[in-house]
């Protein structure tokens, strides 16, 4: 496989020169669906026609796009558990399983420290998360998939106007995944409810949203025996013969959360004589999260233990925010908000841990303020945007500063450049962990410095021949978990010890990211999407790893048949990454941890799929993995002693009801 990299570049590069020599461009795909609605007030029952583009979603961030029922390549890249693209991710062999990851992140995530377990929450929504709506007549969308063994993933949503000013919407997404090896179910549930409100004058605003969201996970702690996944045995193809570490264990995380934000108006530019506007505006937020690791018996596998069954550490946490904001619209300023924020803490455990070196409270609790402000502004083809938040009471929170400048070259070119820059405290369960495994016990509130991170990125966009970006990001006092795992003279699981150390790098770490991606199309049916990332990490020891090259390339055909009754795309993908020192995973602590010993990577994921769309139904059908039907090479991870799934054929739908 040494030479399936140059292999994709010669490929890409002939079809790119047959592009070049097509007369017809790419064409943006557009949506120009018609709901045809009955009109409840009126005895004759009139039809009503409304574009698709009256069905509003509106982001945390205010921008709105509209329901979109067309299939296209990228579609079928967001079409998995998560519904996002995971370019910059691997999944481990069971839906609902944590991810590894293969992108190096270029900002830093929350502007105060997180709970930790940050390998439970690829499928948690946070605030930035939630949607909410604005529809003419009630609208669904329900979203189904096939997982790998007994289950299913449904994404259910329905949202209406009651009013053209008040609308609700509720969803939940459930997927349950009994998986292909021992002990490895997951269970996962995600509930949201929203609803906004805007009185008739448009002078006051509200939008609120509840969300309850559930992880569960078993977990066996890997392979007990590798030779018996990477021999090809017969006998063990049937991957639930093959023996794990454990079978009595899982992790477990629960979050809730209520959130408010709302604004009043003084005056708006249309109503008033002045060319300005003027509002004041208020956020709450409200969270809490639980995360549990229990197992039946303590096992060698992480060390000694202070007791020897009904192992259970809990970890708690609850936050609440408060926000008020004042905000100044006019021509000539743009859009400006200056902010305060009051933030309330409380991350706790129930007992206090004395060791022989120290004694470990069981409580981090405190209250933090911080100010700053938001800038947005269109001048001719540039957009400028800026914030700036600054922590002035408290320890836990720091400094972030983003900055983005854009402009609109000509009508198929754009360029764009932003900086992030931040500080703050390492996640909570860096700085105090308690467990009833020993060596999972710490305190390091005293010692831990605020990581800083900064990242200088450029875009540059061309409708038809694709994107590219470039970031160049600093890392100071990074924060990790060391994975040090001591091995004995025989593969019993006793002779195996999961050690885990938080640890605070104290110098720099410099990475630079090179993505590029388009979108061929040529002999008018035929394309090829093409994602490639190049990567290059300076460090002075193996602490932040990713592979250097990770490619995705996708062939594929797409027609109109049966009078454009259905739309067709059929294709194959192939997904390749470098070797590199993958990291490995803690089901006690659910954190990714950072080892240098073994380098995994340098095997192909070849995908070949199926889909059709049916007036606003979008069908799927995908082989993931097939090229391992041919092969006697298993030597496939998703992390150490974690393989990656198999060959599995697997069908959903995605399906817009309009009333």
């Amino acid at each position: 496989m040494k030479y399936f990299n140059f292999l994709i570049f010669f490929l890409v590069l002939g079809l790119c020169k047959t592009n070049a020599q097509e007369v017809e461009n790419t064409k943006v795909v557009k949506d120009t669906t018609l709901v045809i609605s009955k009109d409840a007030k009126s005895n004759k029952k009139k039809d009503k026609e409304f574009s698709i583009e009256d069905y509003k979603i509106i982001s945390y961030q205010r921008d709105t796009t509209t329901f979109d029922t067309t299939l296209t390549i990228y579609k079928e890249y967001k079409y998995n558990y998560l519904r996002k693209d995971d370019f910059e991710l691997l999944p481990f062999a069971n839906v609902g399983q944590t991810y590894n990851i293969l992108g190096a992140e270029t900002t830093q995530k929350g502007f105060y420290p997180r709970m930790g377990e940050e390998a439970k929450y690829n499928n948690y929504m946070e605030v930035e998360d939630i949607s909410y709506y604005r529809v003419p007549t009630p609208t669904t969308e329900l979203f189904y998939k096939t997982v790998m063994e007994q289950g299913q993933i449904l994404d259910a949503m329905i949202t209406l106007n009651t009013s053209p000013r008040l609308n609700m919407s509720i969803a939940y997404k459930g997927m349950r995944s009994l998986g292909k090896y021992q002990h490895i179910l997951s269970s996962t549930g995600n509930f949201r409810f929203t609803t906004n409100y805007q009185t008739k004058n448009g002078k006051y605003q509200l939008r609120a949203h509840y969300a309850s969201q559930d992880i569960l996970n078993e977990e066996n702690g890997g392979l007990a025996v590798p030779e018996q996944f990477t021999s090809g045995d017969d006998e063990f193809i049937d991957r639930s013969r093959i023996d794990v570490k454990f079978d009595d264990a899982e992790n477990f995380l629960l979050g809730k959360r209520y959130f408010l934000d709302h604004q009043y108006y003084l005056f708006k530019e249309q109503d008033s004589l002045k060319n300005y506007g003027l509002a004041i505006g208020h956020q709450l937020n409200y969270e809490t999260k639980t995360y549990e690791f229990r197992q039946d018996a303590a096992n060698a596998y992480f060390g000694e233990a202070y007791q020897a069954a009904d192992l259970n550490d809990r970890a708690k946490f609850k936050s609440f925010n408060n926000q008020l904001n004042l905000n100044y619209r006019s021509k000539i300023v743009g859009d400006v908000t200056f902010l305060v924020n009051f933030y309330k803490y409380n991350y706790y455990f129930n007992s206090v841990v004395v060791t022989p070196n120290q004694t470990i409270t069981n409580q981090l609790r405190d209250n933090e303020i911080s100010v700053g402000g938001k800038w947005k502004k269109q001048i001719g083809g540039f957009f400028l945007n800026a914030d700036f938040t600054q922590n002035i009471v408290g320890d836990m929170g720091g400094t972030v500063l983003n900055a983005q400048m854009g402009y609109q070259l000509t009508n198929d070119i754009s360029v764009d450049a932003s900086l992030h820059a931040s500080s703050r405290m390492p996640n909570y369960n860096f700085l105090l962990y308690q467990s009833d495994y020993k060596n999972y016990n710490w305190q390091y509130t005293d010692t831990f410095e605020k990581q800083k991170i900064s990242t200088l990125q450029g875009t540059a966009t061309h409708k038809k021949w694709g994107s590219l970006s470039v970031a160049y990001t600093i890392r100071d006092k990074y924060a990790y978990f060391e994975e040090q795992l001591m091995e004995g003279d025989s593969v019993s699981v006793e002779d195996d010890v999961q050690l885990v150390s938080p640890i605070q790098f104290g110098g720099s770490i410099n990475s630079m990211k090179v993505k590029f991606s388009n979108d061929l199309h040529f002999l008018r049916r035929w394309g090829l999407a093409n994602t490639i990332m190049y990567q290059n990490v300076s460090q002075s020891e193996n602490i932040l790893n990713v592979p250097d090259i990770v490619t995705r390339n996708t062939l594929y055909y797409s027609n109109h048949l049966f009078k454009k009754a259905l739309y067709l795309q059929v294709g194959v993908t192939a997904k390749y990454f470098t070797e590199y020192y993958m990291n490995s995973y803690s089901p006690v602590l659910g954190e990714l941890l950072i080892q240098d010993r073994e380098e995994i990577g340098g095997f192909p994921l070849f995908d070949l799929f199926i889909n059709a769309k049916v007036r606003r139904t979008r069908i799927y059908l995908k082989a993931e993995h097939f090229n391992t039907i041919f092969t006697s090479e298993y030597n496939y991870y998703s992390a150490p002693n974690n393989p990656y799934r198999d060959f599995i054929v697997r069908f959903g739908v995605v399906w817009n009801f309009f009333s």
